[in-house]
């Protein structure tokens, strides 16, 4: 079998990690597979959750990570008329690269400046680690002052989507932001910020009595 052709931009460098670059190493790549981890996204839902991306950029990014096996576009049965991206397997197993450069990158999110963007959901990768941590399985659904998301505690990883869960949440979590981030970069556990009354948990399911247990 032929190997697989090279994308349009690559390092030349017989090693995984340039290799991996070639595909996913341009700016927004992985900021969009970030949103599409959430689920099917339609392109103008994307656009919205990528503060500062032109529609030029989009579309040539969307247009490579298709051609690299990433994503895949389909169209919504009736009465929508919409298209929709998602990430294909290959896409998917990228959750633990975000989720290792999140963690890296928290340090970073001390100082959040008058134009920096936030949206709920990007809180989700940490979170999801930490969670998954507790070694049980269920779905909480997460409120802080910028809105809520949703995350899957499974032996698959888990997963996560914007918004309120789309069935009754094994637990509800309320934090902060700046909670979040202490979460995210280590120096906060998620035991130790419940102790400390700065992680509200409530529920009845699993997930909720292993929180509320730790």
């Amino acid at each position: 079998m032929p190997p697989a052709p090279r994308p349009h931009r690559s390092y030349d460098q017989y090693c995984a990690a340039a290799r991996a670059l070639d595909t996913v190493g341009d700016r927004w790549t992985l900021l969009i597979v970030r949103e599409l981890l959430v689920g099917p996204r339609r392109y103008t839902d994307l656009h919205a959750d990528l503060p500062g991306v032109s529609t030029d950029v989009l579309a040539s990014r969307l247009k490579d990570m298709e051609r690299d096996g990433l994503t895949t576009r389909r169209r919504l049965p009736p009465p929508s008329a919409a298209y929709v991206y998602e990430l294909t397997e290959r896409g998917r197993e990228l959750l633990p690269v975000l989720q290792a450069l999140a963690t890296w990158g928290a340090p970073a999110l001390q100082e959040r400046a008058p134009t920096d963007a936030v949206r709920a959901h990007w809180f989700a990768l940490p979170l999801l680690r930490a969670l998954a941590g507790l070694g049980v399985e269920g779905v909480a659904q997460v409120r802080l002052d910028e809105g809520e998301f949703h995350v899957r505690v499974g032996g698959d990883g888990g997963s996560y989507g914007d918004g309120p869960a789309p069935q009754e949440p094994d637990a509800r979590i309320v934090m902060d932001a700046e909670t979040s981030v202490a979460v995210s970069g280590g120096a906060l556990t998620v035991a130790e910020g419940v102790k400390a009354g700065r992680i509200e948990v409530s529920g009845e399911g699993v997930l909720a009595k292993a929180l509320r247990a730790c």
